[in-house]
């Protein structure tokens, strides 16, 4: 534990809002969640040397505390995302051989790189961490990139630039039934030939494992031959580690809860989103599941059915009752007594709280969400005797809100993490409705700026209002060359004072998605740009003067 915590000297507030918490500190006079449905008003966490030393009303401080004043914040134990790929990136692929037969490809070749660990392809100080943070994240277990089999899994913190940050490394061994070998020729080409794939690896590492043994422990047993894709299996064989299947469909639940059966390795769901057909292989199989909170669009699931034909009738309230299962998911989870987790693979920073927040009113209680967040992914990852909860000696990772998290006025004002505190401006959101009742007026032609580390570019954005919904032309300096280019406005989205959207860049042979999301008002817009693989930006616009297009 003394490595995790290691602290030193309590330093200035940099440029970025990141100051080293060490010595003594106290948030005086706050609400303090401790877990979930335990909450102590006007509360004091008094924290030394980055771990909680007590929690309590009218606790008697000592006299170096420094004190940080909670009065109207709401504290939270750290979220922690139970997969990740934030500063993630993928290895290069190998070269094929001279003599490569494509029915019988090397591992490597063909994705299968179980002995590989995600830190080897880490970076700790990618922007994508710093947009994870913001939103609450403080612990994180990174898979990593890859085929069938892409290697071991890690957990980190999301502490300061000069530390490892690590707080475990091969923490569960990934897995997945797409990105493999198939896509570029060879085999395992379809979801069955993984299946058969994973069987053949799966009991060779059996009958390893047991010559190994065999070999240790008699004498005459021929010396066995070393195999670094069959060893990597040895833990999990062991039942030392998990494995951790991304399934993207209930139809990917069911033949990783097949395999689960077959062996009775331990087994973790990621990206789970459909329940329905798969509730009970994933009780039968005792998996532990991490949740998804990204939505599909809702933009068809929402649609006005006036005017439209029977068969579209039919189609859409099809995807609207599609929409609704999966919003309903989390909480089905919930009532059959199966803890889950949240992992951010595939979401967006932007859309997190927005998106539990919709779980919520669609059946999952608050309480629900806030232990995925926090004290159930410590649980699946086996952490829960330092982190997950706020206890006396477990680390000061935290969340500290303007409002109850789950209010869509809380905007999160500090952040814990391995004994760093990050400072967030917060602005007074307005009302959703404006000050006299207005919905704030986005029609028109905005020109915004932005920043990335290639340089300041600009561009507009002309906004239309048709009914109760937005659209929209975005135009961007062009990747191709010179000029300008330009892209549809998708899921243009107001709530309150919070606007956001997406579009599409096409760079170097790549369709790239662009999310946008901030604080605007009639004439101002403050926010950020997110690529998903190149972490986030400043974009700030203003609007042009009459110019309005209602």
């Amino acid at each position: 534990m003394a490595l995790f915590v290691s602290l030193h000297t309590f330093g200035q507030s940099d440029p970025k809002g990141e100051r080293r918490v060490t010595g003594t500190y106290a948030i005086v006079n706050a609400t303090v969640t401790t877990s979930p449905g335990k909450t102590i008003n006007g509360a004091t966490i008094l924290i030394k040397n980055g771990l909680v030393e007590s929690i309590g009303n009218n606790l008697s401080l000592p006299p170096e505390a420094q004190i940080i004043p909670g009065d109207s914040l709401f504290v939270y134990p750290g979220f922690i995302d139970g997969a990740s790929g934030a500063g993630v990136s993928k290895p290069a692929d190998p070269e094929r051989p001279a003599d490569f037969d494509s029915s019988n490809p090397p591992d490597e070749i063909a994705g299968i790189t179980p002995w590989r660990s995600v830190l080897d392809n880490y970076d700790p100080k990618s922007s994508q961490i710093s947009d994870w943070r913001k939103v609450g994240f403080t612990i994180a277990q990174i898979i990593p990139e890859g085929g069938m089999l892409p290697g071991k899994s890690a957990i980190v913190t999301f502490g300061g630039k000069t530390s490892s940050n690590i707080l475990a490394n091969n923490t569960a061994m990934g897995a997945r039934f797409r990105n493999v070998g198939g896509g570029r020729g060879m085999y395992p080409g379809t979801q069955l030939g993984i299946m058969a794939k994973f069987r053949d690896l799966y009991k060779n590492a059996e009958l390893s494992a047991r010559h190994n043994r065999l070999f240790a422990s008699t004498s005459g047993v021929a010396r066995p031959e070393m195999n670094k894709t069959l060893e990597a299996f040895f833990p999990v064989l062991d039942k030392n580690m998990p494995i951790l299947f991304e399934v993207s469909n209930d139809l990917e639940i069911k033949r990783a809860t097949a395999l689960q059966r077959e062996f009775g390795f331990n087994l973790i769901l990621t990206g789970v989103t459909e329940i329905d057909y798969a509730l009970d292989d994933m009780k039968a199989s005792n998996a532990k599941v991490l949740i998804g909170f990204r939505l599909p669009n809702d933009k068809t699931a929402n649609a006005d059915l006036e005017g439209k034909t029977e068969e579209m009738q039919s189609r859409t309230l099809k995807i609207r009752e599609a929409y609704k299962s999966i919003l309903e998911g989390p909480s089905k989870l919930e009532a059959a007594g199966i803890p889950f987790g949240f992992t951010s693979m595939g979401g967006r920073s932007s859309e997190m709280l927005k998106n539990i927040r919709l779980m919520i009113e669609n059946g999952l209680s608050e309480d629900g969400a806030l232990a995925a967040l926090t004290i159930n992914n410590a649980n699946i990852m086996g952490i829960q005797k330092f982190a997950g909860t706020l206890e006396k000696g477990k680390l000061a990772n935290m969340v500290i809100s303007t409002a109850p998290i789950f209010s869509e006025e809380a905007q999160i004002q500090h952040v814990i993490a391995d004994g760093y505190l990050f400072d967030y401006d917060v602005s007074k959101k307005s009302k959703a409705n404006g000050e006299n009742g207005k919905t704030i007026d986005i029609a028109g032609v905005w020109e915004y700026t932005s920043d990335t580390p290639a340089g300041s570019s600009d561009g507009t954005m002309e906004i239309k209002k048709e009914g109760d919904s937005y659209k929209g032309t975005i135009t961007y300096d062009n990747p191709a060359g010179s000029g300008k280019a330009s892209s549809e406005m998708n899921n243009i989205t107001l709530s309150g004072n919070n606007l956001s959207f997406t579009f599409n860049v096409s760079a170097g042979g790549m369709a790239l998605e662009v999310t946008v999301a901030g604080d605007v008002s009639e004439d101002d817009f403050r926010g950020n740009m997110s690529l998903s693989d190149f972490g986030s930006f400043p974009l700030n616009a203003n609007k042009k003067p009459n110019q309005s297009n209602q």
